[in-house]
């Protein structure tokens, strides 16, 4: 790979330019673990007297950090600080609300955000859908995992015997169509997490339907499951597939936001 110092036209200026390149390193460094200073000119296409400079400023920093008298360098202690305060700050609440306000518009239906608490989910966020007959408010309330879309997203974030042992048998059937064998139910979990978003036709209650998608965490977790719900004339199996494509990108953005990369 060619060498380069100068800038060429159309770079940014050199101050920028050294921001940009210190953050390239550190990307590199986490993406090889471990690499020393010829290592990562190459992948810069830099010389190695500038990396150097660089990486003497993010040692300095606590950035990165020197792990043998080879001259490796690791991320330093630096990162997780700054990972753990970015952590406290970010709402999950704030960040569902906004979601869910805009799947809401965008559906027609209402939009809920929901956590697991055992073999139940909780529904953290709303927002009421436009229309003039909508659900009532399900934000604080329970639900039985196995009978909600969003439910089933959590539970397939799971080990399957983590479900097993968090279900209490046997599964109350709800309705007629309620997913209660844990046969059934863990074939329903693997579809979900083939196809990537779940649902729920009139398994919780009768004439309703909905769709849920999950959000992940910066470890690729599934941490909640953003999901839009109405009743079953309007929110038709046949509006799935459509509806689960929105709901997949709403809940990809609080996703990212969250620190989850769609390679991760």
């Amino acid at each position: 790979m060619a060498k380069r110092d100068d800038p060429a036209p159309g770079d940014p200026p050199a101050a920028v330019q050294s921001v940009d390149r210190a953050l390239q390193v550190l990307e590199i460094v986490a993406g090889l673990g471990q690499a020393g200073v010829t290592e990562i000119a190459a992948e810069l296409g830099v010389h190695k007297s500038t990396v150097s400079r660089l990486i003497a400023v993010l040692e300095k920093r606590g950035y990165v950090e020197r792990v043998s008298e080879r001259g490796k360098y690791r991320l330093g202690f630096a990162i997780p600080r700054l990972a753990h305060v970015a952590g406290g700050q970010i709402d999950l609440v704030k960040l569902g609300q906004d979601a869910c306000d805009v799947l809401s518009a965008d559906v027609g239906e209402t939009a809920n955000l929901a956590v697991l608490d055992q073999d139940r989910i909780v529904n953290i966020v709303e927002a009421i859908g436009p229309s003039e007959i909508t659900l009532r408010t399900w934000v604080g309330q329970s639900c039985p995992a196995y009978a909600t879309s969003s439910g089933k997203v959590l539970l397939s974030g799971l080990d399957f015997n983590d479900v097993s042992s968090r279900l209490h048998l046997p599964l109350t059937a709800f309705t007629e169509l309620t997913v209660n064998s844990m046969v059934d139910l863990e074939a329903e979990l693997c579809a979900v997490r083939e196809r990537g978003w779940a649902s729920c036709t009139e398994e919780l209650e009768v004439g309703l339907n909905a769709v849920a998608a999950p959000v992940y965490d910066a470890h690729a977790q599934i941490v909640a499951a953003l999901s839009i719900s109405g009743p079953s004339y309007r929110l038709a199996v046949e509006r799935f597939d459509d509806v689960a494509k929105r709901t997949i990108a709403a809940a990809d953005q609080i996703s990212v936001r969250l620190g989850w990369t769609s390679g991760g």
